[in-house]
């Protein structure tokens, strides 16, 4: 099995952190300091092949989202789940967004990063 790894880098480590860990509910996995001039983290959730990497290097400001396309998405498919994910982000502070393509808001929310990434929770299953 593949394990993913999605890496990019933040302008602000801890606000970002924040974000997934509070809102989303990933666990810290590991981290580095110092790594040629790069400061990093991954988070994750037990028992998912994928984990999120975010980094900042020393001296430079990371850009802001390209899009509001730029999205992670999260298929929760019971419904009891997809609400407490829900609550979880808004108990932590982060308010829902409208969704640049209006598909995701029919059976979903759409939450941005501080970096202007956005993560969708849609609540569905994910069918090929």
């Amino acid at each position: 099995m593949c394990k993913l790894r999605v890496a990019r880098p933040t302008r602000s480590l801890a606000t970002v952190v924040r974000f997934y860990r509070e809102g989303l509910g990933f666990e810290l996995v590991g981290g580095f300091e110092d790594h040629a001039g790069f400061d990093g983290v991954m988070l994750g959730q037990v028992g998912t092949p994928y984990h999120l990497e975010f980094t900042v290097e020393r001296g430079h400001e990371a850009p802001r989202a390209p899009s509001p396309e730029h999205l992670l998405v999260f298929y929760v498919p019971r419904r009891a789940e997809w609400e407490s994910r829900v609550k979880r982000m808004v108990q932590a502070g982060f308010q829902p967004v409208r969704s640049h393509n209006p598909y995701w808001d029919v059976h979903g929310k759409t939450f941005e990063d501080p970096d202007g990434y956005r993560v969708v929770l849609y609540q569905g299953e994910w069918t090929r």
